[in-house]
């Protein structure tokens, strides 16, 4: 009990070495001492904020999901530099309501996290019973299948990945 007390998110704690790492381009021994000082003590000091466990059930998952993400959003680059640099004419923005499946605040907010973080595609609201996503898309052919291609890229892995989701 006492590793919860100064780790309460120990996966948290390494994502954000790693990230520091990563960051200052540096493995000097300051920067390792300095990061894992910020890893450790910023999720202790945040712990008492987080509403609920999160329990990953397939790490794996989401190391694939991770990757997924990051191929989406290159492809996501290319569609919408072939947009921009097309005719005007031919863009259609708009908004729509994806209706969640996902029910806690974390899977909630990693699903909103990566529309946004896929380019042409912004999550700007969230309704006040939570069951609502309002999104923005830079160009929209077909509702039901933006809606059908987030579930199925995006939320459903999500699903599967956290147990308190």
């Amino acid at each position: 009990m006492m590793f919860r007390r100064v780790f309460p998110h120990p996966l948290l704690t390494l994502i954000l070495w790693a990230i520091w790492l990563l960051l200052n381009n540096s493995m000097d021994p300051g920067h390792i001492v300095l990061g894992a000082a910020l890893a450790i003590f910023i999720p202790w000091l945040t712990s008492s904020y987080w509403p609920e466990q999160i329990i990953i059930r397939h790490p794996w998952m989401l190391v694939l999901y991770i990757l997924k993400v990051l191929y989406e959003i290159l492809v996501a680059n290319a569609v919408v530099a072939k947009l921009i640099l097309g005719p005007q004419k031919r863009l259609n923005p708009g908004f729509l309501h994806y209706e969640l499946q996902l029910t806690s605040p974390v899977g909630i907010s990693l699903l909103a996290n990566t529309i946004s973080l896929t380019p042409g595609t912004v999550s700007c609201d969230l309704s006040k019973d939570r069951r609502y996503l309002l999104i923005h898309a830079l160009h929209i052919d077909d509702v039901a299948e933006i809606k059908a291609e987030i579930h199925r890229k995006f939320e459903k892995p999500l699903l599967e990945i956290f147990v308190a989701c």
